[in-house]
């Protein structure tokens, strides 16, 4: 945008210069034109050097009026770009001011939902020995937030390995009210139907 609005700043300064170039040529031409059509000239030389600088003028107006032709083309081509650039840069600011909005509101999603849980776990960390309480909690420390995880046709859901049958045989015998540790990652395994034991 800025190189932009420079470059169409730069060629509309050079585009008033232009013009004044043309100016100041047509008026000298109509000073000359004024003199000579005033009949004041009696010296034929004299005539003929102010027909000859009419000629001259004439044309020198031309290829300044073609150079002025050139810049306001450049002018209109900066004006477009730079209409370009401002929708685009107004397109872009909007399309940001709507993802921010996004972003708040699924950042007030998540602090409601993780409210609710934080309101759930306390009701269900009620019911847990204190022990047991401190060992998920340090484990779940250790590994990204995750300190137990289900027990799944002999393989641990946490860390995704199978357990070698001595390990199946071990837990298989260990009481229904144990905590079962994966020797692996270490996570509390939890028994459901799907453990294969």
């Amino acid at each position: 945008m800025v190189a932009a609005e420079t470059i169409a700043a730069d060629l509309a300064l050079e585009q008033r210069k232009a013009d004044a170039d043309v100016e100041q040529v047509r008026e000298r031409a109509r000073r000359d034109q004024e003199l000579l059509d005033s009949g004041s000239i009696g010296d034929p030389k004299q005539l003929q050097s102010l027909q000859h600088e009419l000629v001259s003028l004439a044309r020198r107006q031309g290829e300044l009026e073609d150079v002025e032709l050139e810049i306001m083309e450049r002018v209109e081509g900066a004006e477009a770009a730079v209409r370009v650039l401002t929708a685009e840069r107004d397109a872009l600011t909007a399309e940001r001011e709507a993802l921010a909005a996004s972003v708040l509101a699924q950042r007030a999603d998540i602090d409601a939902e993780r409210a609710g849980v934080v309101v759930e776990r306390a009701a269900l960390v009620e019911g847990i020995p204190a022990d047991l309480l401190s060992l998920y909690d340090k484990i779940r420390a250790d590994h990204g937030g995750i300190g137990a995880a289900p027990l799944h046709r002999g393989r641990c859901e946490g860390c995704r390995m199978v357990l070698p049958p001595n390990e199946i045989e071990a837990l298989r015998a260990a009481p229904p009210d144990a905590v079962l540790r994966c020797e692996e990652c270490r996570r509390i395994l939890v028994r459901t139907d799907e453990s294969g034991l």
